[in-house]
């Protein structure tokens, strides 16, 4: 369904983001390899993350949804490091790209084989960048041409123990290289030279997993992973979402009278880039009520309307804000002068190649761009752009809501063409964005 957004009112009051999809995916992945009960709150329960939870339960995991003194939690009793069984049936994961490629380092190292299969977007991504390393550790793949979706997993009993320095900065190639270093004997050892976000880390050690992370005099950061652990299932209340809460974020920043406080986001070091980004431009934002739960720190963010300037992104800030790109590109369109971002060719191969859906669908509002490969230039004018366009989502989660997003100050109304990849991360985006003063709706035919 396609979805007009128009000009609303200023975005006030206090709320809640849906849980971080990233930790949500990865709660239940070790809450199934871990022995006994793990108890989770706030869990994300958009499609990505269902879909893990499905494939979980197809390796032997148990894993239910419960409601307790009225809030929603999920239980799963897991099956300890390398108990999981072979499935009865071919595992869909959907459109999530974290989970397909998480679960191969997981399915690395267990002794059968698995057939995975994803939607259109998610059959067209990249997987090969996982899959090379796997291979060096004994495991084999059968898959399309170019390392893509379908693939069967052809597990391995005798895995060597990664030893690699990544080439790519990316949380999803570390973490499948480390779920299969928990069922390999010996240390997996991996060096980032550009550190991206750590969440498996600081979930792996929360379950008891034997992992040291060292910090280099270079910045370069050394992990250390002892094979074999036992992990124990945990207690764990779940954040919300920077990535979520990076749309609203940037919606009262650009939309004149907003003063809005998000509760409880998570607040890695390693998945700030957009506050730092933000800030840079004139952003008033603030901190507030920092806490830290399961090794993850969280606190109230308090934004409020704020002119903007352009400025340069460097690349060094891509690992720590790459899902935050479109909604950022959001916020350029409106500010003064130019904003260039650096280095992010890695935006080539997400759900869509956000680099062209962005630059497409700002042209489309009335804002000049300029990509090459690896680089964008928004011209903002320091005012709303004249929006009155349809702007194709791709089937682009990120896409379709930064968009929804410009159509709240545009002199017109903005469509996107589907709406239907919301649901994957942020089930109730057009209800909760309504409810503080946006004005989505569908479109009529």
């Amino acid at each position: 369904m396609s979805l007009i957004s128009s000009k609303g009112r200023p975005l006030l009051g206090s709320i809640e983001v849906p849980g971080d999809k990233s930790i949500s995916h990865r709660a239940l992945i070790l809450g199934a390899l871990a022995i006994g009960k793990t108890k989770i709150t706030g869990l994300l329960e958009g499609e990505d993350v269902i879909a893990t939870a499905v494939a979980m339960r197809q390796l032997g995991a148990i894993i239910e949804p419960g409601q307790k003194d009225g809030f929603r939690n999920w239980t799963v009793i897991g099956r300890g490091v390398g108990g999981l069984s072979e499935p009865e049936q071919i595992l869909n994961m959907g459109n999530s790209g974290t989970a397909a490629r998480l679960l191969l380092g997981l399915l690395a190292t267990h002794s059968f084989e698995t057939t995975m299969i994803g939607d259109k977007s998610l059959s067209s991504r990249p997987m090969e960048r996982v899959m090379a390393p796997l291979r060096d550790i004994g495991c084999n793949f059968i898959s399309r041409s170019g390392g893509k979706l379908p693939i069967t997993t052809i597990g391995t009993i005798n895995a060597l123990p990664s030893d690699l320095t990544l080439k790519i900065p990316s949380a999803q190639i570390k973490s499948a290289l480390l779920l299969a270093g928990l069922n390999s004997p010996g240390i997996t050892r991996i060096i980032e030279k550009n550190p991206s976000r750590d969440h498996t880390e600081k979930m792996l050690k929360y379950f008891g997993a034997e992992i040291d992370v060292i910090i280099n005099d270079d910045g370069s950061r050394e992990i250390l992973l002892k094979g074999y652990p036992e992990l124990e299932g945990k207690n764990l209340n779940i954040p919300g979402d920077i990535s979520s809460a990076a749309f609203l974020i940037v919606a009262a920043v650009i939309t004149p009278g907003s003063d809005l406080t998000l509760k409880n986001i998570g607040i890695n070091p390693l998945r700030v880039g957009l506050l730092d980004s933000l800030r840079e431009m004139g952003a008033n934002i603030t901190i507030h009520n920092v806490k830290n739960s399961i090794n993850e720190p969280s606190a109230d963010i308090h934004v409020v309307h704020s002119p903007l300037n352009g400025v340069v992104i460097p690349s060094s800030r891509a690992p720590m804000m790459i899902d935050e790109y479109p909604i950022l590109s959001i916020a350029a369109s409106v500010a003064e002068g130019e904003t260039s971002f650096e280095g992010i060719g890695e935006l080539r191969v997400k759900e869509s190649d956000r680099l062209k859906a962005i630059s497409e669908g700002l042209e489309v509002c009335g804002i000049k761009t300029h990509t090459t490969k690896t680089s964008l230039r928004i011209f903002g004018r320091g005012s709303p752009p004249s929006g009155n366009g349809l702007v194709h989502s791709y089937l682009d989660h990120r896409i379709a809501m930064s968009f929804l997003i410009l159509g709240l100050v545009s002199d017109n109304p903005i469509k996107i063409d589907d709406e239907s990849s919301i649901k994957t991360s942020f089930p109730n985006f057009i209800t909760l964005m309504n409810s503080l003063g946006g004005e989505i709706r569908p479109a009529s035919k």
